[in-house]
This record gives C-alpha cells, structure tokens and sequence, in this order.
C-alpha cells in the first residue's frame, strides 16, 4: 500500500456557527450560570411588568437570593419607590411560584460621565509651513503622458 492510511469512514466536518456555540454552553454542569442568567431575565420581565413605568426605567432584577429578591436601583430616590411597590411585587412573584417573602433594594452609583472635550481651534499654517506642503504637493504630480487629455480649467 502507498503511504495513504485510513482509518475508516471520513468524518463529516463540524457545523460551525453561533448556534453550535450556543449548543455547546448549554450542555453539562457549565451551563448552570448561562440558564440562571437566562431565567433570571425571563422573571425580571415578568415582574417589570407590574412596576410603575417611571420606575421600571431604574430598576434591575438582580438575584433571587433564597426567600428574597434583590433588586438593583440606580439611586435613593428610586430605591424607596421600589420599597413602596415591594407588596405587589411580591405577590406577583408568588403568582409564577416562587417562595419569596422579602424584597431588597441595592443602590448603584454610575459612574460619572465626563464632558467630551471642546474642539480646539486649528492653529493657523504659517507661511514657511505653507510653502513646503505646496511643494511636497507638486513633486507628487505626475507629468500626464502625450496624447492625454488635460482636466477642464487648465491651461494648454
């Protein structure tokens, strides 16, 4: 036999793509915190719904950390309307059958945002700076070859 081996049948060549990617990460044990992710979003857009809309804008379902669900605001203010609507959330929570008794607010600080910075001025080319481009800028043209067309405007 020549130097070919085989080994059997040839294997068919693996799909490649996000979907497989995404097959992958849900297989096993690994995929554990991508499925809690996942149902911790499908809740919060449950509950988001029985928040008042000004304050679904500032608040994020954290975690459901035991009996408790934990929520994030974005500061103080939002964070005591959140404790106002705690019954009705929870009572919501109850409905799709989780065992919770208490909620908790977490209260962020964003990070502050930094003025973009004014556009500076060009500073003006000076006339030595000027004569030099310029003829940086003529070595550059090239000599148009005998019989061509001239652009309009020029002179013959």
């Amino acid at each position: 036999m020549s130097g070919l081996r085989s080994s059997g049948p040839p294997r068919p060549k693996a799909p490649k793509g996000p979907r497989v990617a995404l097959d992958a990460l849900m297989e096993g044990t690994a995929a554990d915190p991508v499925r809690r992710a996942l149902w911790l979003d499908a809740l919060e857009q449950r509950l988001r719904s029985h928040l008042p809309p000004s304050l679904a804008a500032h608040a994020r379902l954290a975690n459901v950390n035991g009996a408790e669900l934990v929520f994030v605001v974005d500061s103080p203010v939002w964070r005591a309307r959140l404790r106002l609507a705690a019954p009705e959330l929870l009572e919501a929570a109850r409905r799709v059958g989780l065992a919770v008794t208490d909620v908790a607010v977490r209260t962020t600080t964003r990070p502050p945002e930094t003025p973009a910075p004014a556009p500076r001025p060009p500073k003006p080319m000076s006339a030595a700076s000027r004569d030099a481009l310029q003829a940086a800028l003529a070595s550059l043209a090239i000599e148009p070859a005998a019989g061509a067309r001239k652009p309009k405007g020029e002179a013959p």
